[in-house]
Formats: structure tokens, C-alpha cells, sequence
């Protein structure tokens, strides 16, 4: 079985190969270019100077999210947030804008777009309510976490060839009077019709599904499950790091309360109680790190595994529409239906060929995401753990040293 452009035989495992970044530039559309600038999550990937310099004059859209303020109202309590945009593109009216939004219009953005791209992979947003790791729904912590996230969602919008020139993004991040121009999504009724002829689909099922997708939709299930399970074990591990850290909040003034009653040995009890205060600020900073940087990247492509089931599915309604209307076509006289089903045609290699030029763009995205994520923990990890062991080492030299100034004063 030979394999699509863009598979590899090892792909469906996430190994080390796979969180590889690609050099080469793609194609998305013709004339449309694909730099080499994926996102890092944790803005820490590290290019060469040629990259540096094909980013600096290719990206032509800023986008930042900031400033987030509550408002309270006698129906609700909602958090507005700054975004902020610089671009030198023509089809912007100025250089630089400012605007309000809240969560809601973030929503109604990536509705639109799924709506104008329905075989394009929307990157998601953090979820409408609670976050993993939060309780309240606005504290600090929240809303600081929430922020990020959307900052990151703009950002990857920004950077999307196809995505990125889209009517209804354009409005989001210019428009003074925004809520004029927020329109209502499609009625019940529409969207009942859709789950119905969804459920329909997926009960009769594709007569034939071309191979590419099919790996690509085992592909997905894979990734799906791998990012879930490394994801919940960066939950654990925080976890026992938080408990590891509780223990040496109470470590260190024990060691001093002993100190205080065993005057031969107060000197090295105290020094010992410093070793453990500075192990206890070296394990927070690596804790917030793994809170801050691979917890949000693992996080966000779980969700983002969900995306890509959807936009599968998707694919795969229009292709059923497209089969459906071809057998009705095939019972009736050939002159009838043939409009429709030439149309219906078109929008199914328009979706398959969207479809199939975006996976290629998201594999590089993850791929240079995670490995940055994974890269800047790992190295705060060993920063870490050599800090750590720094102190230690120090200890054992001085009390070698004393050791050492004891035995001369006895043998004087």
C-alpha cells in the first residue's frame, strides 16, 4: 500500500522524529506561500539567523491580547480583553488598531470561520467555562491563563495563509462598533438539519473514502490518544512536584527549630535549612514553568485533536452529500440533477484539496509546538536539577573544609 505526499511510514507514532520541524516552505494555495515561522507556544524556538531573517520580512500581521478588565452588569460579569494589531498589509485602512472583546466574540470569530473553511483546521479556543487546574471561574490565576490562550488562538489565525486574510477576522480586529457587525449564527432548525443529515451520513457511511483520508483519520485517533495520555501525565508529575514542594516548605524551618536546640550542630543545621529554601525556589520556578509552558501546549492539542475529528467529519458530509445526489442522478434521466451534482463535486475537491494542503500546514505547526514545549521544559528541568545539585555540592565541600580545619587544630 503506497502512501499519500505528505505520510511517512512511522507518522501515526509520535516518537522523536515526529516533533521535528520541516525547513521545506509549502504550498497551501497557488501563489500563496507558507513561511517557515510556526508558532511556538512558549515563544523559546530557536531558529538560525536565515530563519530569523525570512521571518522578520515575511510577517506582516501583530496581533496581542492584554489588559483584561472585569464588567459587571445586573445580568452578568464578563472579562473584556485589549487586542491589539499591527500590520502593513494593503487591504487594512491603518497601520495599528486598538478594540475591546470579550470571550463571546473570540466564539463568534471561530464560528465564522469554520463556517467560511469548513475542511480548514481552526485552531480552538480554551474552554467557555472552568479551565483544567482552575476553580473559580475569575480569579487571577483564570482569567491570566485565559488570556494566553487567547492570545495564542489570534496569533495562529494571524499566521495562517488562508485564514488569516479571512472578511470576518478582519472585522474582529478592526471594528469600533463591533456588535453591529456580529450577525446571528444559523437558527435551530438549520442546525438541527445539519446534525440530522450528519447522523444520516454517518450511518450509511462512505462508499469509498479516498486511502489519503482514511490515514489521516487513523492518524488522528493516534494522535488523539498519545497527546491525551502525555497530557495527563504532565498532570501527574505536576502533581507529585506540588506535594514534593510541600514537603520542603516544611523541610527547611524543621531543620532550623533543630538548629535552635542543638547548639554543636546549629552551624550545619542552618546551612542545610538554606540548601532546602534554595531547592524549594528552584522547584517552584519549575513547577510554574511546566504550569505556564507544557501544560497549555498539551492541553490546547488536545482540543485541537477534537477539531480535527470534526473537520474529518465534515470532509467526509460532503462527500456523502456528493454520493447521495449522484445515485439519485443515476436512477433519473441523465439531463436531470447534473447541475447539483457538478457543483456538489467541485465543493468536494474544494474541500479535499483545503483539507489536504492544511494538514501538511498543521503537522508543521505541532510539530515545531510541542517540540518547543518539550525543548524549554527539558532544559528547565536540567536547569533545575543542576541548581539544585550546585547547592548541595557546596555544602559537602564545606563541611569537608571544616572537617579538614578540625583534625589540624587537634593534631596541634
Amino acid at each position: 500500500m503506497s502512501l499519500p505526499d505528505g505520510f511517512s511510514a512511522d507518522m501515526l507514532d509520535l516518537e522523536e522524529e515526529d516533533l521535528e520541524v520541516f525547513s521545506k516552505k509549502m504550498s497551501l494555495m497557488d501563489g500563496v506561500s507558507v513561511p517557515d515561522t510556526p508558532s511556538s507556544l512558549v515563544n523559546q524556538y530557536h531558529l538560525d539567523d536565515d530563519e530569523d531573517q525570512q521571518i522578520g520580512s515575511t510577517k506582516d500581521l501583530f496581533v496581542t491580547v492584554d489588559n483584561p478588565e472585569s464588567h459587571v452588569t445586573a445580568i452578568e460579569t464578563f472579562i473584556m480583553y485589549r487586542v491589539l494589531t499591527k500590520t502593513t498589509r494593503s487591504e487594512f485602512d491603518s497601520y495599528e488598531y486598538e478594540v475591546s472583546r470579550r470571550y463571546q466574540d473570540f466564539l463568534w470569530l471561530r464560528s465564522r470561520l469554520e463556517e467560511s473553511h469548513p475542511t480548514l483546521i481552526v485552531h480552538p479556543l480554551p474552554e467557555k467555562f472552568v479551565m483544567k487546574g482552575m476553580v473559580e471561574r475569575f480569579n487571577d490565576d483564570f482569567i491570566e491563563t485565559r488570556k494566553n490562550a487567547l492570545h495564542r488562538f489570534l496569533n495562529k489565525i494571524a499566521e495562517h495563509p488562508i485564514l488569516s486574510f479571512n472578511q470576518h477576522f478582519q472585522i474582529f480586529l478592526t471594528a469600533q462598533d463591533f456588535p453591529s457587525h456580529k450577525k446571528q449564527g444559523p437558527g435551530f432548525l438549520s442546525r438541527m438539519s445539519d446534525t440530522v443529515r450528519a447522523v444520516a451520513n454517518s450511518v450509511r457511511g462512505l462508499k469509498s473514502r479516498p486511502e489519503e483520508f482514511t490515514l489521516m483519520q487513523e492518524y488522528v485517533e493516534t494522535f488523539s490518544n498519545k497527546i491525551s495520555s502525555v497530557d495527563k501525565v504532565s498532570q501527574r508529575i505536576i502533581k507529585e512536584q506540588r506535594e514534593y514542594l510541600d514537603e520542603l516548605k516544611q523541610c527547611g524551618p524543621a531543620y532550623t527549630q533543630w538548629a535552635d536546640i542543638e547548639e554543636d550542630l546549629a552551624e550545619p543545621l542552618n546551612v542545610v535549612s538554606n540548601c532546602v529554601e534554595q531547592c524549594r525556589k528552584e522547584t517552584e520556578k519549575q513547577i510554574h514553568h511546566l504550569s505556564e509552558v507544557l501544560v497549555p501546549a498539551l492541553h490546547e492539542y488536545v482540543l485541537c485533536a477534537e477539531v480535527l475529528k470534526t473537520v474529518m467529519r465534515r470532509r467526509d458530509n460532503i462527500q456523502a452529500d456528493f454520493e447521495t445526489l449522484a445515485s439519485k442522478k443515476a436512477e433519473q434521466e441523465a439531463g436531470q440533477l447534473q447541475e447539483e451534482v457538478d457543483g456538489l463535486a467541485d465543493r468536494m475537491e474544494l474541500a479535499n484539496n483545503a483539507l489536504k494542503s492544511d494538514w501538511t500546514y498543521w503537522q508543521k505547526t505541532v510539530r515545531g509546538d510541542l517540540k518547543s514545549a518539550f525543548v524549554s521544559t527539558a532544559e528547565k528541568n536540567v536547569e533545575c536539577y543542576e541548581k539544585c545539585l550546585a547547592v548541595w555540592e557546596s555544602f559537602l565541600l564545606s563541611q569537608r573544609r571544616e572537617g579538614f580545619e578540625q583534625r589540624d587544630d587537634d593534631s596541634m
